[in-house]
């Protein structure tokens, strides 16, 4: 014999109210808490692309970063290169570093920056990367870079 066919009946709920509502709130809870994570990781992910381009805006901290691409410096040397005091130097270069753009290592009495190896920001590493191609025509960059063979930090401070 043939069995009947229910059309439009659903499968009811077994369940009290009270574990619907608890059930229904867990999950609302999780969706929530996923977008939470993924709105920070975004607002994150602006921050740190504002930062690095906020660090690249200052036509002085583009030329340390063209500077930098050609060797490593101290700061006495990136000042002389750039024709600036070693306060200014110094403020510009902090602000590259807490970009994730420069890289400071103390060898001594040295502190020596060099450029970052872009591991750390995919922001940095894509400035970066585009920058080495970037600008070289520039009269004042090509100048400085001109002049950098010529700049040795045991000259500057009179040590030869």
């Amino acid at each position: 014999p043939a069995t009947p066919v229910q059309v439009g009946v659903q499968k009811t709920d077994t369940r009290i109210p009270h574990q619907i509502v608890k059930s229904e709130n867990q999950f609302l809870t999780s969706v929530f808490r996923a977008t939470i994570f993924q709105n920070h990781d975004m607002e994150k992910d602006m921050k740190e692309f504002l930062k690095v381009m906020k660090a690249a805006s200052d036509p002085t901290r583009v030329k340390i970063i063209k500077i930098l691409g050609r060797r490593v410096m101290c700061v006495c040397e990136i000042q002389t290169a750039l024709g600036t005091a070693q306060s200014t130097a110094s403020k510009h270069l902090k602000i590259l570093e807490d970009a994730g753009l420069v890289v400071s290592k103390k060898e001594g009495l040295w502190v020596n920056y060099h450029l970052a190896d872009g591991l750390q920001s995919p922001f940095a590493a894509n400035l970066l990367g585009n920058l080495r191609h970037w600008l070289d025509e520039d009269p004042e960059i090509s100048h400085i870079l001109e002049r950098l063979p010529h700049i040795d930090r045991c000259e500057i401070l009179g040590r030869r």
